[in-house]
């Protein structure tokens, strides 16, 4: 299925494509998997690595939505103590140490945070006994115990913060994850076992035998072309869409998914002095400053979301409901100017139908909805390996023959392998790649030990060693990887998943655009006029996004990105919006 070479990993090319779909039409999977976010991803290398014939469509682009939008954080679910959800806390913590210490050191790094304490007498003991706790299930293995400290030293440490907004403060440590890319890599190790991935397919109805589900018709939104998938069974792993793929399949499950939408803005990092990320409590939900390469990304917002669920605008509210949260802890008052970037995603909250249904909230659940489909919704972005096995665990009543266990568990992603150490040897490293020890941290902890085979093409071409213009902490080489294979069809595809560029740079992508449309028309082989239609979507969505921050509520912002023409051909079917 997957176009590979010897000793290079899984090729999700412009060729693939085409085969993939070709094979999508005319093979018979064991599974079909609808949604390329990361539960699709988890599914996709759980079945594929038990030698299940597997298959996932994504109807825009990988890790397209709420999987490209969150915290940047594999976190421990600290905030579930509070909520007596020890299972879910105990759970999240396994898999965090397992993907910082062993399935993706690469991509999951351990971040030390700072808890300001504001009330004197009870608050200590109380988040003391709360971190002790956090830390015996599983917290303090690769990163260490919580440490309490005193108003100096907290001040020591984020000097950026008021004085009198705290009177001391505790030490944890959590991760950072980029999550689009770690979504990618999950596909791509899923291919490396056997996945057939396909990006631009839209699902637009369910095949059935009676009332059971055999199979799926699909759409390449790109084309406009159709066919029809076959497999024993179908996993809706699409996420805030769960339920009106369940609609369009005739049925309706044991769950409902809401959609809540969470903000966050990005500013320079010398706009706050501090050597730590910070997690502050409000009123609504939990504010996070995390530091981001150059950035701080701040947020985020938890409210309710009935909209566009494609582009979920941010509004001009959200973003001052974070500035206004922000800025009475910090010293210099932060404001719009400061901010580069602006994100908002959709978090996929459960709410049951029956009274054993309805403590969902962030947990997942799996469920049968049909003969031939199962549906799969819910959970944190940490527990994306223990869904994806829950899922395939349901699914395989509906395959012939013994399934074999997961082994996810014992899985590295791709460019795991290796990585302890290339990291150990930077110096020597940079100077055999001629690269600044910068450039080659930056390969490293994006692509671990695939490192040498994004850069394979500078051998003959120099010039991709040169930085993406407008972009300068990215490599050309990196745009023409992300094409050849990491499956980017669109300009949006590399500036805002592959690259970071649209959330670490005041222009979004604009002033890198032109080179990125040229690299995908070398690739795609692109007419004139088809670059011209990719950047003029490109640009108008940009544009529209822009104007849409600028609106105060959520309604006049989708009104705003409501006639543009998507980057993506996928089109949001649900008629209320």
């Amino acid at each position: 299925m997957i176009v590979s070479h010897t000793g290079h990993s899984p090729v999700l090319s412009p060729d693939h494509a085409r085969k993939a779909w070709e094979e999508l039409g005319t093979q018979h999977f064991d599974l079909l998997i609808i949604g390329g976010g990361s539960v699709g991803a988890g599914t996709a290398l759980d079945a594929a690595t038990r030698g299940l014939k597997v298959a996932v469509v994504e109807a825009r682009d990988i890790a397209g939505g709420t999987s490209s939008r969150s915290s940047k954080m594999f976190h421990g679910g600290l905030r579930y103590l509070a909520m007596l959800d020890f299972a879910l806390v105990a759970e999240s913590l396994r898999e965090r140490e397992l993907s910082m210490s062993h399935l993706a050191p690469h991509l999951v790094k351990p971040l030390r945070f700072i808890f300001p304490l504001t009330h004197r007498i009870w608050e200590r003991p109380y988040m003391a006994s709360g971190f002790a706790l956090y830390d015996l299930m599983g917290g303090a293995k690769s990163v260490p115990f919580q440490k309490h400290l005193s108003h100096k030293k907290m001040m020591q440490l984020a000097p950026g913060l008021k004085e009198d907004a705290l009177v001391g403060g505790v030490r944890y440590y959590d991760t950072l994850v980029d999550d689009a890319r770690h979504t990618l890599t999950v596909l791509r190790t899923a291919a490396q076992y056997g996945a057939l991935i396909r990006t631009s397919t839209q699902v637009t109805g369910f095949v059935k035998d009676g009332e059971r589900v055999t199979g799926l018709e699909l759409k390449d939104t790109d084309t406009g072309e159709v066919t029809t998938a076959h497999a024993n069974c179908v996993i809706n792993a699409t996420g805030v869409w769960n339920d009106e793929m369940e609609k369009l399949a005739g049925t309706e499950g044991m769950f409902n998914v809401h959609a809540s939408k969470g903000v966050h803005i990005v500013v320079k990092r010398d706009v706050i002095d501090a050597d730590a990320a910070m997690t502050f409590v409000t009123e609504k939900s939990v504010l996070f400053v995390i530091p981001w390469k150059e950035h701080w990304i701040i947020g985020t917002t938890d409210t309710d979301w009935t909209g566009n669920r494609a582009n979920p605008a941010p509004t001009a509210e959200d973003v001052d409901y974070i500035l206004d949260h922000v800025n009475a802890k910090v010293r210099r008052t932060i404001t719009r100017d400061d901010i580069v970037g602006v994100y908002s995603g959709l978090r996929p909250l459960l709410e049951g139908k029956s009274e054993s249904t309805s403590n969902l909230s962030r947990n997942h659940a799996v469920a049968k909805v049909l003969p031939g489909m199962v549906s799969v919704a819910g959970g944190k972005y940490t527990t994306y390996r223990v869904i994806g096995k829950d899922a395939v665990d349901r699914a395989a009543d509906e395959i012939a023959g013994e399934v074999p266990e997961s082994v996810t568990d014992q899985v590295p992603l791709l460019g795991a392998d290796g990585y302890h150490a290339l990291a150990n040897q930077v110096p020597a490293l940079a100077r055999r790649l001629q690269l600044s020890e910068a450039q080659t941290t930056h390969l490293l902890d994006r692509y671990g030990s695939l490192i040498f085979e994004v850069l394979e093409p500078a051998a003959d071409r120099p010039e991709l060693l040169e930085p993406v213009p407008g972009a300068e902490d990215y490599l050309k080489a990196e745009v023409h990887y992300a094409v050849t294979h990491e499956g980017a069809r669109h300009i949006d595809d590399v500036l805002s998943r592959r690259l970071r560029v649209n959330m670490e740079y005041a222009h979004r992508g604009a002033e890198s655009a032109e080179y990125v449309a040229d690299v995908l028309a070398e690739h795609l082989e692109w007419s004139d006029e088809d670059k011209q239609r990719e950047r003029s979507a490109f640009d108008g969505f940009l544009k529209a996004t822009l104007a849409a921050e600028r609106e105060a509520t959520d309604e006049q912002a989708n009104q705003v990105l409501a006639g543009i023409t998507p980057v993506h051909r996928f089109v949001d079917t649900r008629q209320d919006n």
